[in-house]
């Protein structure tokens, strides 16, 4: 039977008294942040934060949402025709058990259009009561592109127009240092809050602002460098109607998102007067230092990414959960990360194995939750690269500690190696499964064209002979990898017995020198 098709749209009639009483409140308030991005992430991780300080009576105030680019402006337009509501479905796996669970997230007061509404956006940066600046732009807006100051016209960059605002503020409040900012920019951008920092002063610089603004800037605003963690797959397209069905109205702005959130700031704990996080029982940290999360991130999470997907591509398997599902391939993935991934890291993080070993398990909840679809060939886009700075660094500190070999991250290694045995065609770099399967590559030309001629000329040639030219080519890793002891002979080993896996059977997995 079909579904019925409701008709009603998300507005402030929709709720119940009490929800709505709270909802109009927030409309009331004066905005304390201005929130940069109108997109998935930010409304299903900051704003979502946002609400659960707002419902433990932690923080008063709005959001003013402003999208980024010219193409948000659609997405702002339906903010408004929703009274600034939308629905958050969390759902996932937490400790073990599933959830799934909806609410109505009430935060944003209002929706400003910079490009329509440039004097009502700028007019937000001289407001007494704003305190913080949030953003997520992409990696791509967080860039220097020199630009024009034109008087009342937007400029195009999102570091662009946080420069004029903060320089009408400065005016506005004849310099007053209790007026600066708190800046969070929330791209995934290493050290963003300085590279946004960076890019605000030489817009500064090139548009001839006062040296007084400048050091006003450095002094009096704080640019916080932060990692975010949080999977926003966003509007759930296939399910939409149904959801819709279930919750009595439709809501253009559906979102969906995983139960597990984590942000590490790097700054002191005192900022929570500001932004009361860890008191709103959030998985929020105020650090010194962000690089042992990072580290952590890169090396378990993204790793493990990085060590499943070319093997599990190879044997047939399509996605993520259906590789931590399968009896051989996830104890695999999870003897790499716990006997030699986070031995590996030893000398290099201030985070107790005990605190690894714990996110590690977080890790492989996330990876099985049955309401995400992970598509592996999405993970394989630039394998090379990512292997590079996620993988290598710890089969490198692994040896450097003298434990040898870590055979399950050679194992993985000499997958990465077999997943790139290509053959350039027409079309293309193309690679071919252990099934016989053939699968289109995406990868820089220049480092497929040279795996493609290594591979091409290995016919007559030793697989010992060819595996060597592939780890000593300082092209593909930056250094010669022939340099660590035992590897090309472990590598070819590996290969030889890759070869004769199946999908059925993986004892290559199984299998030790």
């Amino acid at each position: 039977m079909g579904l019925d098709i409701v008709e009603q749209r998300l507005k402030l009639s929709c709720l119940q008294s009490t929800d709505r009483q709270g909802a109009e409140e927030v409309r009331r308030t004066p905005v304390k942040i201005l929130q940069i991005g109108e997109g998935n992430f930010l409304r299903g991780f900051f704003d979502w934060m946002i609400n659960e300080c707002r419902k433990q009576g932690n923080f008063e105030g709005g959001v003013a949402i402003c999208q980024p680019r010219r193409s948000g402006s659609s997405k702002l337009e339906t903010l408004k025709m929703q009274d600034g509501l939308y629905t958050l479905v969390i759902r996932g796996l937490e400790q073990g058990k599933l959830v799934e669970k909806s609410e109505v997230i009430p935060v944003v007061s209002s929706a400003i259009d910079p490009y329509q509404d440039w004097e009502d956006f700028l007019s937000l940066g001289q407001s007494p009561e704003l305190e913080i600046i949030v953003s997520n732009t992409t990696e791509a807006g967080l860039i220097y592109r020199p630009e024009l100051l034109v008087e009342g016209t937007p400029m195009e960059s999102y570091p662009g127009k946080l420069a004029y605002l903060l320089h009408k503020r400065f005016t506005a409040f004849a310099g007053d240092p209790g007026k600066g900012l708190l800046i969070l920019p929330l791209e995934l951008l290493e050290r963003g809050g300085d590279e946004l920092k960076r890019c605000v002063l030489q817009y500064s610089q090139d548009w001839g602002f006062s040296t007084d603004f400048m050091e006003w800037v450095e002094r009096d605003n704080r640019f916080l460098n932060s990692l975010v963690d949080r999977i926003v797959t966003g509007y759930p397209e296939s399910e939409a109607e149904a959801w819709f069905a279930k919750l009595g109205y439709r809501d253009e702005l559906l979102n969906v998102a995983e139960p597990y959130h984590f942000w590490a700031i790097e700054g002191e704990v005192e900022l929570e007067q500001q932004l009361p996080l860890q008191k709103s029982g959030l998985n929020v940290h105020w650090v010194q230092d962000l690089r042992p999360f990072q580290q952590r991130k890169v090396r378990i999470l993204n790793g493990a990414h990085t060590l499943m997907t070319p093997l599990a591509l190879l044997h047939g398997l399509v996605h993520v959960r259906e590789v931590m599902e399968h009896a051989k391939f996830g104890a695999y993935v999870a003897a790499a990360v716990e006997q030699e991934i986070i031995p590996s890291m030893s000398r290099t993080t201030s985070l107790e194995p005990s605190e690894l070993l714990l996110y590690a398990e977080s890790v492989y909840e996330r990876f099985s939750n049955p309401f995400i679809r992970h598509n592996l060939a999405d993970i394989a886009l630039n394998s090379l690269a990512k292997f590079k700075v996620r993988l290598l660094p710890s089969i490198e500190a692994y040896v450097e500690l003298g434990r040898g070999l870590p055979e399950r991250l050679i194992q993985g290694l000499a997958g990465l190696l077999r997943y790139y045995k290509v053959q350039e065609t027409a079309t293309g770099f193309q690679g071919t499964t252990l099934l016989g399967e053939k699968y289109p590559l995406h990868d820089d030309p220049a480092l497929l064209s040279i795996l493609a001629a290594t591979w091409h000329g290995a016919e007559g040639r030793a697989l010992v002979d060819t595996v060597a030219m592939l780890l000593n080519n300082e092209d593909l890793w930056g250094s010669s990898l022939g340099r660590i002891e035992g590897l090309v002979e472990a590598i070819t080993y590996y290969l030889e017995e890759l070869e004769g896996s199946s999908y059925e059977a993986v004892d290559f997995f199984a299998r030790k020198r």
